[in-house]
């Protein structure tokens, strides 16, 4: 019978006579749920953790595109899309991409992430040629611009992310986890460059149909381990991946409400975390408020970016940089000064 080993994380200071920073980062545990399937949770301490579990959780994280892992990180969001759900149309054209690119890092994103096809519930399937000129250009600009903060290729399709590579991308964003194009594990792996895998039940079109799980916590980390080992097997090296249980990709709201709980879980993977949950629609069923709007959710997704900044989550996908970075900086002043 498979065990999976949750940290039951702490933050802040002191830190128990026991305990274990996890990743190498700012949480802390010194106690941890014990998973089983078919079998009711139980919590032991870490000291009766098994030794390959115990350095999993603990071994500090390689820097991954260039960003050392021992702090939080603030990805930025750019669609250069007409139909993105939150942003859709408004940074399509080239030169405005670029000056918003600018805006965002001056508010304090740490990696730029591009994309050119939306992947909202029930998205059409861009062609390749249009993908590439919606962004390879926007990228290569940067870069002439003299942009020399790390850029992530949103895609799916080898061809797009060959690119984007080629323009001066550092990481590859692929929400299928490498189960979309057959061609995407050996260009990441010939590229070099680090790849995050998300979990996805289906595709955009259909995959919110009627997203079904046994245990959805457990499902998509057994999901997301065999994509890891997929992408070892290709000849990516365990330090160039990431991993991101794609919230809202494929899942009801109390599917993503549980992978959030549990979301420390995903550290036993040995890789850095990344959390997307920026302006999604459950926010606003939940939060209410002005919560119908994309923009409106923004109070929200600070809300749970916290809540994964308490659980280590390395890497957090926003669209409100400026916002988010105001939360992470005060955060973290609490929690003893540790800046980012």
């Amino acid at each position: 019978m498979m065990r999976y080993y949750r940290p039951l994380c702490q933050t802040g200071l002191p830190m128990t006579l026991t305990a274990r920073r996890l990743a190498g980062g700012w949480s802390w545990f010194d106690h941890v749920e014990v998973l089983e399937r078919g079998i009711a949770p139980r919590v032991i301490p870490v000291g009766d953790l098994p030794q390959s579990a115990l350095q999993a959780l603990t071994l500090p994280r390689a820097a991954h595109a260039g960003m050392a892992m021992d702090r939080p990180r603030i990805m930025g969001i750019l669609n250069t899309t007409p139909d993105s759900f939150s942003d859709g149309g408004r940074f399509d054209n080239p030169d405005i991409a670029i000056a918003r690119a600018r805006e965002l890092t001056v508010a304090g994103q740490h990696i730029l992430d591009i994309g050119g096809e939306s992947t909202r519930p029930g998205a059409p399937e861009v062609p390749v040629d249009e993908e590439i000129a919606r962004t390879a250009p926007v990228i290569a600009a940067l870069r002439r611009a003299g942009h020399e903060g790390p850029i992530s290729i949103d895609t799916r399709k080898a061809a797009v992310a060959e690119a984007a590579i080629a323009a001066g991308a550092d990481l590859v964003n692929d929400v299928s986890g490498f189960d979309f194009d057959p061609r995407m594990a050996e260009v990441v792996a010939r590229s070099g460059v680090a790849v995050c895998l998300m979990h996805a039940q289906g595709i955009p079109e259909t995959m919110q149909d009627n997203p079904a799980y046994d245990d959805v916590l457990l499902d998509v980390y057994d999901a997301l381990a065999e994509r890891v080992a997929r992408a070892e097997m290709a000849g990516i090296h365990p330090a160039r991946i990431s991993v991101d249980p794609g919230i809202g990709f494929g899942k009801t709201e109390a599917h993503n409400i549980a992978l959030i709980r549990g979301l420390s879980l995903f550290h036993g993977l040995g890789c850095p975390v990344l959390l997307g949950v920026s302006r999604k629609r459950f926010i606003g069923r939940i939060g209410g408020g002005d919560g119908g709007t994309a923009a409106g959710r923004m109070p929200g997704t600070v809300a749970i970016t916290i809540e994964g900044l308490r659980q280590g989550a390395q890497m957090h996908r926003v669209h409100d940089v400026a916002e988010v970075t105001q939360a992470l900086r005060l955060w973290q002043e609490l929690q003893g000064g540790e800046q980012a």
